[in-house]
């Protein structure tokens, strides 16, 4: 996992090229005038979605991880709470769907903050719940860029 601005982004681009591409999307779009919906940056190697939502409550968002992909999550506009946790013999409450590369997960997380211009990286080893409200319910713009390991 990956807490950072997307200003300090250059320091993670020799993970993976796939990694490098995201992030140029992210700093190279006009991402407050991007309207909502799911954009190609590379097939399906890297693609990103673009939402905008009302932060919900933490009983309300489900931990989860991915198998195929790691997701850059960025902030545009608003803040939220991001669990997470490193994936380590957590009960799935759901089936793998291979489908979709998700599968949900019970237990605790530990809370991130972020805000606009921030974004963290969430590997497969990473649990993460995303989209929770910091101080109340708050809209938030986000788009998360999915990078093919």
């Amino acid at each position: 996992m990956i807490l950072d601005k997307i200003e300090n982004a250059h320091f993670y681009f020799a993970i993976s090229e796939n990694l490098k591409k995201g992030f140029d999307f992210i700093k190279n779009t006009d991402l407050v005038n991007k309207e909502v919906g799911k954009y190609e940056i590379d097939g399906n190697e890297v693609f990103a979605t673009v939402s905008e939502y009302e932060s919900k409550a933490h009983e309300d968002c489900r931990p989860e991880a991915h198998q195929a992909y790691a997701d850059i999550q960025f902030i545009i506009s608003g803040k939220e709470a991001i669990g997470y946790a490193p994936l380590n013999g957590q009960t799935p409450t759901t089936e793998f769907n291979a489908e979709k590369d998700i599968v949900f997960y019970e237990g605790e997380t530990v809370q991130l903050h972020l805000e606009t211009g921030m974004f963290a990286v969430f590997f497969p080893q990473d649990i993460h719940r995303p989209c929770m409200q910091i101080e109340g319910p708050e809209m938030v713009k986000k788009v998360v860029v999915k990078v093919k390991l």
